[in-house]
């Protein structure tokens, strides 16, 4: 949560300003300059944390809800693709995929969250206080959309590796089984042939999951909780993170399904492309899935951002207030 665009206003006020308000003793007691590279790389290990943790913990789910984009014949609903899962590969096959998860979605976080920061700080820059208040929606999109473009080329190897695994029975068990095959059978193109369709998953729900989460943690301050932002405690105003990020969420899975399903499949076959995939699918076909994505991302979104709220708090690092009009606007 950052005022955008006042960052230097807030690394100049003094101890005495910050007295005699609770969160706001983070900042006085913060051990790392807002902006500056220490900073910015602990931002970069919340996003690790964040990531990487949340998607290895889902799995499960993540499992079924990709056998059930690409077989949906076989996997009909989330419930019977857990059963036919544990029936076909026993409880271990639940598992099936968590190292490429693991190392994709880690390297994913530190690109998405830390470059966030890098780019909503710069842009901020450009834009000066004022536009950047009155453009703060844009900033948040604009800046989310410059680091995803980045976190999805470190991401799309794994993601490759770990949707072979998932979705092509009898493929290989393990990471280091997986992915020197596939290198074998399409060379580097197996590990990036899925950058687009990425591309065009993530890119709009990671401005959805950064806008959305900025601007509900913003209208939850001012609408629902009952005391400014100063005034609230540690845990309180994590609770809020929690909160906001369900709510951002549940918008991100509905907005990235459709690509969801092309990459899935896309990763599952060779030699097809994303534009073959779509036309195979149809419309309704892109859809399949869609509940369980929503209480996957709606749960991981939360999560993510209650981890990286809380990376912050463990390391003092300063966490500006819910932005608020410039003097000269007021």
């Amino acid at each position: 949560m950052c005022d955008a665009g006042g960052y230097r206003a807030l690394r100049g006020r003094s101890a005495g300003q910050l007295k005699g308000r609770p969160w706001a003793a983070a900042l006085e007691e913060s051990s790392y300059e807002y902006g500056s590279t220490k900073y910015l790389l602990l931002c970069g290990l919340g996003g690790m944390l964040s990531c990487g943790l949340t998607h290895t913990a889902i799995v499960p789910l993540d499992l079924v809800k990709c056998r059930m984009q690409v077989d949906p014949s076989k996997y009909k609903g989330i419930l019977s693709g857990f059963g036919v899962t544990l029936r076909d590969d026993g409880l271990r096959g639940l598992a099936r995929g968590w190292a490429p998860t693991f190392l994709g979605y880690s390297m994913q976080g530190l690109f998405k969250f830390g470059l966030y920061e890098v780019f909503k700080i710069r842009y901020a820059e450009l834009l000066g206080q004022e536009k950047a208040y009155e453009w703060r929606t844009g900033l948040y999109l604009a800046a989310s959309a410059s680091a995803e473009f980045f976190a999805d080329v470190a991401l799309a190897p794994m993601e490759a590796v770990k949707v072979r695994m998932q979705t092509q029975q009898g493929y290989a068990r393990t990471l280091r089984a997986a992915a020197p095959k596939m290198y074998g059978e399409e060379g580097m193109w197996a590990f990036y042939k899925g950058v687009a369709p990425l591309w065009m998953r993530q890119i709009p729900y990671t401005m959805m999951k950064f806008a959305c989460f900025e601007r509900t943690v913003e209208a939850l301050y001012k609408y629902v909780v009952p005391k400014p932002q100063s005034h609230c405690t540690k845990s309180e105003q994590l609770a809020v993170t929690f909160v906001a990020g369900y709510i951002a969420g549940v918008f991100c899975a509905v907005v990235s399904h459709p690509a969801d399903s092309v990459v899935s499949v896309l990763n599952k076959e060779k030699g097809s492309t994303a534009f073959d995939v779509l036309r195979r699918l149809g419309f309704k076909g892109v859809w399949k899935g869609l509940f369980a994505r929503i209480i996957m991302i709606g749960t991981l979104t939360a999560l993510q951002w209650f981890i990286y709220d809380s990376v912050k708090v463990y390391f003092k690092l300063p966490r500006p207030p819910v932005p608020q009009a410039p003097k000269s606007r007021k």
